[in-house]
């Protein structure tokens, strides 16, 4: 009889153990890592997007997810780091942007990775088509190649007259390497425009480079999309200020904060998106069989406050074509 209990009181404490086992597991909180190269502040508008969608998809955060923030600040050499931290955290997602997709897939080759924008998916070898992107990354592209030269023509357009460009941009910021130099080079010849290469490789390459535009007399302003511009964003436009350099910004952000000029994909809207990769994801889907998309909305922003400021007009022919004017 004793020997009868005793097997009834151990299968009872199994069947207690794998109960509280399976409860575990069921009540498991889904992890999302974010990692960003600029600072939280000038990526605020765009994680809150991501954040709201979440939202209305049911996920709260505290409650059903948990979501990490990693910034690097501009000082993209802490990326690797702070990658290997999600990791070690054992998210279930990251979302980034950008080159980071890259760091993050080395840092785990294994973990579902979303990119909010990437300025060429397919050039850069983060996936392997936008239709089929294979692996464990998928996302959104920014369709870089095509903007860059789209905002050197609207630069000319507004400002007939300039004939000199400096352009600020990110060698090694993505895997395109130097083709972000090589399309804006080819965007300005067509232009007729003379274009000033001011490389910057980190946050202390932004005095030098102010130095040689005003050294070679440049009469405007360009920048390509990257975490280094995005987080010395505040010395780049009091530089164009100062200096009375029209100019053109590759994120509203910049416009936002008192620049001239904007031409984007609304960036709010990829990370709004971004939200709803992550959801398929946490439901079963597969990286490997969600397609890239595209941009869907587009913002050409116009600042008169900036213009009056520099003592410049833009063309009015330019200036109807705004989604956006900030008087």
């Amino acid at each position: 009889m004793s020997k009868r209990v005793l097997r009834l009181a151990l299968c009872a404490m199994l069947l207690a153990l794998c109960s509280s086992a399976e409860a575990q597991q069921a009540a498991r909180i889904p992890r999302i890592g974010i990692l960003i190269g600029a600072s939280a502040p000038f990526f605020s508008a765009r994680v809150e997007a991501l954040r709201q969608r979440l939202r209305e998809l049911g996920y709260v955060e505290g409650k059903n997810i948990v979501i990490e923030y990693r910034y690097a600040e501009g000082k993209l050499e802490r990326l690797p780091d702070l990658a290997a931290e999600l990791v070690r955290l054992k998210v279930d997602i990251i979302v980034t942007t950008g080159s980071n997709t890259l760091l993050a897939k080395k840092a785990s080759p294994t973990i579902p990775i979303v990119f909010a924008l990437a300025a060429d998916p397919v050039g850069d070898r983060l996936v392997s088509s936008l239709a089929r992107p294979g692996g464990n990354i998928t996302g959104l592209s920014l369709m870089a190649p095509d903007l860059d030269g789209k905002r050197l023509e609207l630069l000319k357009e507004a400002f007939p007259k300039v004939a000199g460009v400096a352009f600020f941009w990110e060698p090694g910021s993505d895997t395109r390497g130097n083709r972000a130099l090589t399309e804006m080079e080819a965007a300005a010849k067509a232009l007729r425009l003379k274009l000033q290469s001011l490389p910057v490789r980190s946050l202390d390459d932004f005095e030098s480079a102010f130095a040689r535009a005003k050294k070679e007399h440049a009469q405007a302003l360009i920048t390509t999309p990257g975490p280094l511009v995005n987080s010395a964003q505040r010395q780049v436009l009091d530089f164009a200020a100062k200096n009375r350099l029209p100019a053109i910004y590759a994120f509203s952000e910049f416009v936002e904060a008192g620049g001239l000029m904007s031409y984007s994909p609304n960036l709010a809207d990829l990370w709004r998106r971004a939200a709803d990769f992550v959801d398929k994801i946490l439901k079963g889907t597969k990286p490997a069989d969600i397609p890239v998309e595209q941009p869907m909305k587009f913002e050409f922003i116009v600042n008169l406050k900036a213009a009056k400021q520099i003592g410049v007009t833009v063309e009015p022919n330019v200036l109807v074509r705004a989604t956006k004017v900030i008087r």
